[in-house]
């Protein structure tokens, strides 16, 4: 007689991403040809064991000279369905000017913008996410240790799920973000080997017969 066995089906975790988008640029994407980044691609290729539903990219719009870049950029995230873009705020701050060389050195107000709320709304999010049991493991990308309190609370109150940082950097001081790896279950450096693979084409297609093209200056 020939003995079977019944093997149990392996469940893959559901799984939501938590992008913060600007510490996500300035870590590992300033000043390098990696910034026309295919989110989806890129997260597929990190986790292929799990089964990703949402893709959250936190995010504000800016003024100046970059904005174009950046809605070319949010275009070309909005043709990929399983990413989500939620909008910040910049808000207008006034500082004084510290510089040695200004001659207007502790004297000045200068007029900066400073982001607002994308720390907030990633930690609604992922609260939110919790409590409505909408996947089983976070996935947070960010350096970002003011996001330490919202990660210890799902811990607290939801231990069967798993939360795993990746922190975004290049440059390995940045990199530490010691308190919010150690308020993780797990921590890793985003694979910056990664991201030359994961790029949008050139030119992709808007949807509408239209065509998205990525940034000259890209």
């Amino acid at each position: 007689m020939t003995a079977f066995s019944i093997s149990t089906p392996q469940t893959t975790p559901r799984t939501v991403i938590y992008i913060d988008g600007f510490n996500l640029y300035y870590g590992a994407l300033k000043r390098t040809p990696n910034k026309w980044l295919n989110l989806d691609r890129l997260f597929r290729r990190m986790r292929p064991a799990d089964s990703i539903i949402k893709i959250r990219y936190f995010t504000a719009l800016v003024t100046g000279p970059s904005g174009p870049d950046q809605q070319s950029y949010l275009s070309a995230l909005a043709t990929t369905p399983l990413v989500e873009i939620i909008l910040g705020k910049f808000k207008k701050k006034g500082l004084i000017c510290g510089l040695a060389a200004c001659s207007h050195s502790g004297k000045r107000l200068v007029e900066v913008q400073e982001e607002k709320r994308t720390d907030v709304n990633i930690a609604i999010y992922m609260l939110d996410d919790a409590y409505q049991d909408i996947c089983d493991h976070f996935i947070l990308v960010s350096g970002d240790s003011d996001l330490v309190p919202a990660i210890r609370m799902i811990r607290q109150r939801f231990p069967q799920k798993r939360i795993t940082v990746y922190v975004p950097s290049q440059n390995p001081t940045r990199g530490y973000a010691v308190e919010l790896r150690s308020a993780a279950h797990k921590h890793r450096d985003l694979p910056l080997n990664l991201l030359p693979i994961s790029q949008f084409s050139s030119q992709l297609s808007d949807g509408a017969g239209g065509l998205i093209a990525k940034p000259s200056t890209w």
